[in-house]
């Protein structure tokens, strides 16, 4: 991933993790593992869990503690109300983005 693609990414993935969580309770190793997967093979796993550990004092997530079967437990991330607010918010926001940028890719102004 290049340094253009790493910066603009910073800026989206908070609403990334956030569409993540709407569809499923996760872990942080699994939001990294599930990006990766997804082709942003360069995301540090400590970037994820600052993400999470902001969204959380946000009050975006509810979180819960489930047992490990190694080690201490896990912190098991969902999207609360509040949190689904600021998704919805989020598709707005890029959505007019997406629309503006592809009237300039065109040659639009």
């Amino acid at each position: 991933m290049g340094k253009q693609m790493t910066e603009m990414l910073k800026g989206v993935l908070e609403g990334i993790v956030l569409a993540i969580l709407a569809g499923r309770s996760a872990y942080g190793y699994e939001i990294t593992a599930w990006l990766r997967e997804q082709g942003f093979s360069d995301i540090a796993e400590g970037t994820v869990y600052a993400l999470l550990i902001r969204i959380e004092r946000r009050g975006l997530v509810d979180v819960e503690k489930v047992p490990s079967e190694k080690g201490p437990p896990r912190k098991v991330y969902a999207v609360n109300a509040q949190g689904r607010q600021y998704l919805e918010e989020f598709w707005k926001t890029w959505g007019f983005l997406s629309d503006r940028l592809e009237q300039l890719h065109q040659g639009g102004n």
